[in-house]
């Protein structure tokens, strides 16, 4: 038997590790977002600060796993069987959870994702235990639930003075350097920078340091006692080491920026290792435990009382959690698209958004913009004047290709780092995650990177985020609850099924969203919104205007095509599917409006004025052909969703070989899309008998609803169908004529 519980301990091992790798995936954006975010160093540099600071942090711990023990559970009075079944299920339901998120590109907190993993898994065999013993024990015996309502307070707690403080004191530090911040960081850069060192160092000892190794109880009792000594030792040497580097033409932001990033990734990787690590080396210390001091007794009748002491890791595990957090840290594409969603957040400039709108961010705007309006009424003039001064970013000194400046990098480090401090010494768990996002999105939101053209899908993708994180909380609990109660009663059989599943769904995962990144990485609109070159900004509009109208056209063919078919044959289920469909094209054609205007503003001036109208009006055109199609498309469905009387069958027989021909037609003008052909006369031709065909359909169409009372409904349908086919094919045409003046030299 306890070979079979020797396999569970490597299985715990086994997903520990992919638990590692999509859990430093997720939290990367804690520590890289402002540093990636302002270009402070190379990309190459910022990874290997983080990742010194990772090993660091990780191979310092001294291994204080002590929730994963008794954090959540009163193990006392659990029994080592259950105990690893509780185990178990957490790591299985962890590593899925956190992948799912990480594919998605939304950060969420590991902290809450194992505090209700191991809630829910407990609260299972809670149950199961209170149900058997029948009422000796009582829930609040076995379960800690503090622990859990915590948490969850300090998800509201850490949100909303996260973003307020991001606010106020960036709005603040902008006033005093501005955009264009020369002459103020020669003034002021030494002071500013020795303030930011010594609140960053004071996170190293509070926060980044306060489970290493190297951290006795007498040394922390020291710092403590000396705090304020400390710290004004820290501002004098640092201020001055700052005024130095400063003679030498060292931009003291960057110095800050990169310092605060090595301490950010530090106090990940010494405290937040517990997330990832605690569950299976909890599991290991219950079967040594086990196996030692059992004396006879089986795992269904052991309890295990020794897990309410406190932890110690050996150093080898800590080393190697390190070396593979490192490791990840280089290599996940998924951290990668983690971190650019927090950056596109909160990005000076706008740009393609990669969220839509909701009916929340409106309304939150206009409440925004009508308070700003009240407030800029009763507003001096002359505050304004100077505060609009302030916030000039005409001349703002960002590096190319940054999303924001080095004075908003260092705020996001700085401030993070000063309120997680704060929290820890209140003893608040805050989440690193919900601290270091909300203030960067606070800090944009006073930097007025929210204009009104991004400012709704910016609150958009912060709300998608939030959202994210109570979804974290649910979703860990009930699944896990759930995985438990299988591990429970469908014993080792039910372990390693789950297991196996679990692990390919990882492997699948991940080769699809390498697949995936590629694809984006290869794609023209991708590198369109990448590039920097003025003079490949016309041929690579031109590419990619081609491949979004052949594209468009393919939609079309495909959709019209259907809705014929589907209304024909009184076919409800297929126009569902197309109505759906069409409701999601618009989405897409707004994008490629967004990516043709951020094209556009890449070219040289010359080639703008030549030809970006053409793109323009292509644009426009290709959302004209969208609402013809939409306009078609919704009654259709509506009739034949309502069981109305279908048209005659005279009616249909004189439409089909119309129909066949525009459908033949659309897929003439995505070829001539692709083969970017300018002598598309033919096609014209045909294009415009296909309307006068459908003319002379409309006229005797028009005689039929007057002589027959059969069916008006089916008979209005049929010409709003016969009318938009017009406007399909006309537009069709003109689209054609534009992106033909596009094309040419």
């Amino acid at each position: 038997m306890e070979s079979i519980y020797l396999i569970c301990i490597g299985i715990l091992f086994i997903i520990a590790v992919f638990d590692l790798m999509v859990g430093v995936s997720n939290d990367a954006v804690n520590f890289l977002q402002s540093a990636i975010g302002s270009k402070a160093a190379s990309f190459r540099t910022i990874l290997i600060i983080a990742a010194i600071g990772i090993f660091i942090g990780a191979s310092l711990s001294n291994g204080m796993m002590d929730i994963a023990r008794h954090g959540i559970y009163q193990p006392q009075y659990f029994y080592f069987d259950e105990i690893m079944c509780i185990l178990l299920a957490v790591m299985l339901t962890d590593v899925i959870l956190l992948d799912v998120f990480n594919s998605l590109g939304l950060p969420t907190s590991t902290t809450v994702s194992m505090v209700f993993e191991l809630l829910g898994g407990t609260f299972a065999l809670a149950l199961i235990k209170i149900y058997q013993s029948d009422g000796v024990y009582g829930l609040g015996e076995l379960i800690n639930t503090d622990k859990a309502l915590s948490v969850i307070v300090a998800i509201f707690v850490s949100v909303a003075i996260a973003f307020f403080f991001g606010i106020v004191i960036q709005y603040l530090v902008r006033l005093l350097f501005k955009f264009n911040y020369t002459q103020q960081l020669k003034r002021y850069g030494a002071v500013f920078g020795g303030l930011a060192i010594t609140a960053i160092l004071y996170f190293i000892l509070f926060q980044g340091l306060k489970g290493s190794s190297l951290m006795t109880a007498d040394k922390q009792q020291f710092i403590q006692n000396n705090t304020f000594a400390i710290m004004s030792i820290c501002f004098v040497a640092s201020t001055v080491i700052m005024f130095i580097l400063q003679l030498f033409k060292v931009n003291v932001l960057k110095i800050v920026v990169m310092v605060g990033t090595f301490a950010l990734a530090l106090a990940f990787a010494g405290n937040d290792l517990v997330n990832f690590i605690g569950v299976p080396l909890a599991g290991y210390s219950a079967y040594t435990d086990f196996a030692a001091n059992a004396n006879g007794l089986t795992a269904d009748s052991y309890l295990m009382t020794s897990l309410c002491s406190s932890a110690q890791t050996p150093i080898g595990f800590l080393i190697a959690a390190g070396v593979i957090m490192v490791i990840v840290l280089f290599t996940s594409k998924k951290a990668h698209k983690v971190v650019q969603t927090s950056i596109a957040l909160s990005r000076q400039n706008a740009g393609n958004e990669g969220f839509g709108t909701s009916p929340i961010a409106r309304q939150l705007v206009r409440i925004s913009l009508n308070v700003g309006n009240a407030v800029t009424k009763i507003t001096p003039a002359p505050v304004k004047r100077w505060v609009a001064s302030r916030f000039d970013n005409s001349d703002a000194i960002i590096a190319d290709g940054a999303a924001f400046d080095l004075v908003r990098a260092a705020v996001n480090l700085v401030l993070s780092s000063l309120l997680i401090a704060l929290g820890t010494s209140l003893k608040l768990p805050l989440s690193t995650t919900y601290v270091t996002f909300m203030v960067a999105m606070g800090s944009s939101l006073a930097d007025r990177a929210w204009g009104r053209e991004s400012a709704v899908f910016r609150i958009t993708g912060v709300i998608s985020v939030i959202g994210g994180w109570f979804v974290t909380a649910g979703a860990a609990f009930l699944s896990c609850f759930v995985i438990a109660l299988i591990l429970y009663y469908g014993g080792f059989v039910a372990t390693f099924i789950l297991t196996a599943i679990i692990l390919f769904i990882i492997v699948r995962s991940q080769l699809s969203f390498n697949k995936k990144v590629h694809d984006e990485s290869e794609s023209t609109a991708q590198i369109v919104l990448n590039n920097q070159d003025a003079d490949e900004a016309l041929p690579l509009m031109r590419r990619y205007s081609s491949e979004e109208y052949a594209n468009f056209f393919d939609w079309c063919t495909d959709i019209y095509n259907r809705t014929i078919d589907g209304f024909l044959h009184d076919n409800s289920r297929l126009l569902r599917k197309t109505y759906n469909e069409v409701k999601t094209e618009r989405q897409v054609l707004h994008i490629v409006r967004r990516i043709g205007t951020i094209g556009l503003s890449q070219m040289k001036e010359r080639d703008w004025v030549e030809k970006g109208l053409y793109l323009q009006q292509g644009n426009e055109i290709a959302l004209d052909i969208y609402h013809a199609m939409k306009r078609m498309v919704e009654p259709t469905f509506e009739h034949i969703d309502n069981n109305f009387e279908p048209i005659d069958k005279a009616q249909a027989d004189s439409f089909t070989e119309t129909s066949d021909r525009i459908v033949s037609f659309l897929a003439l003008c995505k070829k001539a899309i692709e083969e970017k052909d300018e002598n598309n006369v033919l096609i014209y031709n045909e294009g415009n008998n296909i309307i006068r065909n459908i003319s002379n359909i409309k006229r005797d169409e028009m005689r039929h609803l007057r002589e027959t009372s059969v069916s008006k409904k089916a008979d209005m349908v049929f010409l709003s169908i016969l009318q938009e086919s017009q406007n399909i094919v006309a537009f069709s045409i003109n689209l054609l004529k534009v992106s033909s003046k596009f094309q040419k030299a």
